[in-house]
């Protein structure tokens, strides 16, 4: 018979890519409401704006960014944002991986961390595309809770933070 020593020892492995959220990716890129790529004025912006369909973007994830060069008014991104607050299920600034990102930000906001409570934990760290940041805030929730936590796989890990209790 083969033993399972990892679950014997009592290490919780979380991998960080059981959080990311299923939906529809969508960015909205400012430069194609700018005039000639590289003014934003406010009369033809909100035209354009109003030609959209903003319901096919219901339970989408945006992101809105602007890859050109420009000055952006920071009410562009607000009006922008209202047209998809009725639809979108995630709004944020940024490009693919900002919004990656913030998906995955909403998902470990709803973690109880408290479920770890004086736990060895051990957060993968191979593969997938899980943004830096994840890390950290999973590291924020964990740490005033958990026993240790740890990065990596059972075979082979980095001490993150071992509690003095």
């Amino acid at each position: 018979m083969i033993e399972n020593k990892v679950e014997k020892s009592g290490l919780i492995q979380m991998d960080l890519n059981d959080f990311v959220l299923k939906g529809t990716r969508s960015i909205i890129d400012i430069k194609d409401f700018l005039f000639e790529g590289i003014i934003l004025k406010e009369k033809d912006f909100r035209e354009k704006l109003d030609k959209i369909d903003w319901s096919i973007y219901t339970n989408h994830f945006v992101g809105i960014t602007c890859s050109v060069e420009a000055i952006i008014p920071l009410w562009a991104y607000m009006v922008i944002t209202s047209k998809l607050t009725p639809y979108a299920s995630i709004i944020t600034r940024g490009n693919k991986a900002h919004l990656e990102g913030a998906i995955l930000r909403t998902a470990l906001e709803k973690l109880n961390p408290e479920e770890y409570k004086g736990k060895k934990v051990i957060v993968k760290g191979c593969g997938g595309t899980i943004p830096e940041s994840a890390y950290m805030l999973i590291t924020t929730k964990l740490q005033p809770v958990v026993q240790s936590l740890m990065f990596g796989e059972a075979c082979s890990t980095v001490p993150v933070f071992k509690s003095k209790n």
